[in-house]
């Protein structure tokens, strides 16, 4: 059963690759909102396949408002007030079609999901694949955050979307130039036989 992590508990252990599914939700697949992902709905079928795939090493992280912006955020919500909504709004709920994915549930205000929650459940230097949205802005802000860490991360590509198509092609090449920390691959080669649970 899905459920928000608890703060502290551990269950990283530095073996098999844990999917990270970053911020399937609503407000960025919403073709009426401001912050729609146009390739949105081609990722659907990638990420629940590598879900499956991954079972319960599958966290899929949330983007929410924070209570009460401060510093640069208080300018961006100034230019966003339409997201300027509790956590428990519609707009920051997961789509219906990965609503039923395996794992965790981790929901932070901040563009990168590398934090001390996902941390404490994956362990501190983990092998990560990220799937999710956009590529361009959450994704990337996870890649480089958790690759500063230690972590090892792979960017499925075709289970990401950007805020454009041209966007999403920015983002990868800029991870890309972080190899062997980053590294891209796709779902095809994540889930050939007997390399899903590497």
């Amino acid at each position: 059963m899905r459920r928000e992590w608890e703060a502290g508990r551990t269950r990283g252990d530095g073996g098999a690759p844990w999917l990270i599914v970053v911020d399937p939700q609503r407000v960025f697949a919403d073709t009426a909102s401001p912050w729609t992902v146009p390739g949105f709905g081609a990722i659907i079928d990638p990420v629940r396949r590598l879900a499956a795939a991954h079972q319960d090493r599958v966290v899929t992280t949330r983007f929410i408002a924070p209570s009460r912006p401060v510093g640069s955020w208080a300018t961006y919500y100034a230019e966003y007030p339409f997201a300027l909504v509790p956590d428990g709004d519609p707009l920051y709920a997961v789509v219906p079609e990965l609503a039923d994915l395996p794992g965790a549930v981790v929901s932070e205000p901040t563009f990168g999901k590398w934090t001390p929650a996902l941390a404490a459940i994956t362990g501190p230097t983990p092998h990560l694949r990220l799937a999710g949205v956009a590529t361009d802005c959450c994704v990337i802000s996870t890649a480089l955050a958790a690759a500063d860490a230690g972590a090892s991360v792979q960017i499925v590509t075709d289970a990401c979307a950007g805020s454009s198509p041209e966007a999403h092609e920015r983002a990868l090449e800029v991870m890309s130039g972080y190899a062997p920390q980053i590294t891209l691959t796709s779902s095809t080669a994540v889930l050939s036989p007997g390399d899903a649970a590497r």
